[in-house]
């Protein structure tokens, strides 16, 4: 339920994150901007997650640690931290990220200052495993999110430019919640981001106070490393929480589906459902949309192949 307690709950949803956990929240606990409480859920880590968890509650009264009895994978694990958050601002954050410490009081000015913006982060620097700055995802930003038209920022979006970052941002949490949130398959995220951009608009800072960590464990190595095979049955173990028994696992499938319901659950005009649905055609023609949907039908052969062969798949 949400109240005007407090201005910005952020949600901190983990599994096994000991390694660069402390630092993240580190970071979050750090802000200037201090209305805010930070929300938890440990999706039943075997690590000293527990643990660390536990001695930053004990410290700051801001932080609220919750604990899953059972793995119930990424998504459900991200849209319960929601759930529990009481602020009129959201945020998701992850156990391997960093925030600059103006991060938060710049995201909530933007908000407090432009109703019609929906959700605003910056841009994204880039840490490795040791924190230290490596790059930056400056070649990935997204000119039209903050257009007036729906379907120019609808297009960004489901664009394979954005990579994404962007579902760390501070949202308004009644827009948010008015979305399915993160769906239990590959590349919800995607698909959220993109229903939030026909919603409203979206801004990106100008300046670099949000840092990823690419880091050997990172999601993005394990399942988007060139040169492999990718088996999505394995990479929707993160998703669901629990091996699939589908005969089929075609992502880019689903991704296509579920933009056409965005397009048609979220309250536009005629025209402007028209050209979302022009903006779903030039994904599939000039994105390559319609070759990654080959690619699902071609992997699936691929890896029915290995598993006949080896009598397992590989990756």
């Amino acid at each position: 339920m949400i109240s005007d307690k407090i201005s910005v709950s952020i949600g901190l949803p983990v599994f096994n994150g000991e390694k660069y956990l402390k630092e993240a929240v580190d970071s979050i606990l750090s802000q200037s901007y201090r209305d805010f409480e930070l929300i938890i859920v440990d999706n039943a880590s075997k690590d000293k997650t527990q643990q660390i968890c536990s001695e930053f509650a004990k410290k700051d009264s801001r932080v609220k640690y919750y604990r899953n009895k059972e793995n119930i994978g990424g998504p459900a694990n991200y849209n319960l931290s929601f759930k529990l958050a009481s602020g009129k601002y959201f945020k998701w954050a992850a156990y391997d990220d960093v925030l600059h410490p103006e991060y938060l009081a710049r995201c909530v000015q933007i908000l407090d200052e432009d109703p019609s913006i929906v959700l605003c982060h910056s841009r994204v620097g880039c840490i490795d495993e040791n924190s230290v700055l490596v790059g930056n995802y400056d070649d990935r930003t997204l000119p039209r999110i903050g257009s007036l038209k729906a379907h120019e920022r609808f297009g960004d979006l489901i664009s394979l430019r954005n990579d994404c970052w962007a579902i760390h941002a501070v949202m308004r949490s009644s827009y948010l919640g008015k979305t399915p949130l993160h769906g239990s398959y590959v590349d919800a995220d995607r698909n959220l981001l993109a229903e939030m951009g026909l919603i409203g608009r979206m801004y990106e800072i100008p300046e670099h106070l949000f840092f990823r960590r690419d880091h050997p464990d990172a999601y993005t190595r394990k399942y988007y490393s060139k040169n492999i095979v990718r088996d999505y049955r394995t990479q929707l173990v993160w998703w669901t929480g629990r091996k699939t028994k589908r005969l089929l696992v075609l992502p880019h499938w689903k991704n296509l589906l579920e933009f056409f319901v965005s397009i048609n659950r979220v309250p536009l005009s005629w025209p402007e459902r028209l050209l979302c649905s022009r903006e779903v055609a030039r994904w599939l023609l000039k994105e390559k949309g319609l070759r990654r949907m080959k690619w699902d039908f071609e992997n699936e052969i691929q890896l029915w192949r290995m598993k006949l062969h080896y009598g397992t798949t590989k990756t």
